[in-house]
């Protein structure tokens, strides 16, 4: 792959990704595991699972005739669709509901286990890019290793 460019559907997957980093800094006895749990309790994740992120994404990109701010180019359609999918995706695998853990078992719910599993596979694809650009400084959580 030449281009470094980020493509856009990946633009949810680094902010969590940076978050999940954020977190094991602040404690670097967690688990990539940890990490990710404690994320699922954050502002950025509520965000992300009630659609809020895309909708604000979409807004700012609306304003600007969805042209990219950085590229100056138009985003296509068909992208603009792939993030709207994304978003619809997002709110259906990362379901909010309080006490998503046994109360005594401390065993995630299935739907918990489920939005874990998309965060890991979220973080696990941003990794995938970092490797496959040549940006190896990026790769923080080695997941992929």
């Amino acid at each position: 792959m030449q281009s470094k460019e980020k493509p856009y559907v990946l633009y949810v997957a680094e902010v969590i990704y940076s978050k999940v980093c954020e977190i094991k800094k602040k404690n670097p006895e967690f688990s990539n595991i940890n990490a990710i749990e404690i994320f699922i309790e954050s502002k950025t994740y509520k965000e992300i699972s009630n659609g809020q992120f895309h909708d604000k994404w979409f807004k700012r990109l609306k304003k600007n005739n969805f042209i990219d701010q950085k590229t100056k180019k138009k985003i296509p359609d068909e992208t603009i669709r792939l993030l709207q999918i994304q978003k619809d995706m997002m709110i259906k695998q990362l379901v909010q509901f309080p006490n998503l853990y046994h109360a005594k078992s401390y065993y995630p719910l299935e739907i918990s286990q489920r939005a874990f599993d998309h965060l890991w596979r979220m973080c696990e694809s941003y990794e995938l890019w970092c490797r496959e650009t040549k940006q190896a400084e990026l790769i923080v959580l080695n997941i992929i290793d």
